[in-house]
């Protein structure tokens, strides 16, 4: 009786049966690879957007985010949104009399240049998804295609040999169902991911539009449109407002 199994469909396949198992296996590893990285990512900006978020809402005006950015640089998404709009009112304050068109107020103009930074920040949170999603849409079509060829070798061979019966071709035709196998193995992890994924990075994207429009507002009448009033200051908003007292 012919032993059958992964190694022996390892071993009877040809040039493009493993190479669609090596395709199959770097598709798992990046796909793991930016699965891991994305949930520190996202873990990381969640937790920063909420200590940045703390700290501003504890500044009386924007000269307190001036001064703490001069100190500690904007490394942050809600940072460098907050950062964008500070340097568009002050370019708008610098420009003079260098206009060729009046196009539009400083508000206008402040809101288009918050506007471009949450654009940005979008990109900055979408990084990877689309290599999560084309993984997650062609992996099983990869699989596939070894399936389909290692079925085709194995129905080639017991042609050859004369030997047509059921135990000679349910063997090799399970041994190549094995890669359909790996590829949709390799394709659901992704596609769980990016899906997750995307209903994070929205809902993220979401929050920092919001603090854009609640930016905007604090920028023009010195007085937090959100309403919280003051917050229990995590440690990193505490050092980031000491930073910005000095």
């Amino acid at each position: 009786m012919e032993d059958f199994g992964f190694a022996h469909f390892l071993a009877q396949s040809d040039l493009l049966g493993r190479f669609v198992l090596v395709v199959l296996v770097l598709m798992s590893m990046l796909s793991w690879t930016l699965i891991l990285l994305k949930l520190v990512q996202l873990r990381m900006a969640a937790q920063g957007r909420a200590d940045f978020i703390d700290y501003y809402r504890q500044q009386a005006g924007p000269s307190g985010l001036e001064r703490g950015f001069q100190v500690l640089p904007p490394a942050e998404a809600g940072a460098r949104i907050a950062a964008a709009g500070l340097e568009a009112l002050g370019r708008w304050a610098r420009r003079g009399e260098r206009r060729l068109l009046e196009l539009g107020d400083v508000g206008d103009f402040v809101a288009a240049s918050l506007a471009l930074a949450v654009a940005r920040e979008r990109e900055r949170l979408e990084a990877g998804l689309a290599a999560l999603a084309a993984i997650g849409s062609t992996a099983p079509f990869v699989g596939l295609l070894g399936t389909v060829w290692g079925i085709y070798h194995a129905l080639v061979a017991i042609g050859v040999s004369g030997q047509g019966t059921l135990d000679k071709v349910a063997g090799p035709v399970g041994e190549a169902l094995v890669m359909t196998a790996f590829g949709l193995a390799v394709a659901i992890p992704a596609v769980l991911a990016y899906n997750a994924f995307v209903r994070t990075t929205r809902r993220a994207a979401g929050e920092l539009e919001g603090f854009a429009h609640e930016m905007l507002a604090f920028l023009a009448t010195g007085v937090h449109a959100g309403g919280q009033g003051q917050t229990a200051a995590s440690p990193a908003a505490s050092t980031l407002a000491a930073a910005g007292s000095r």
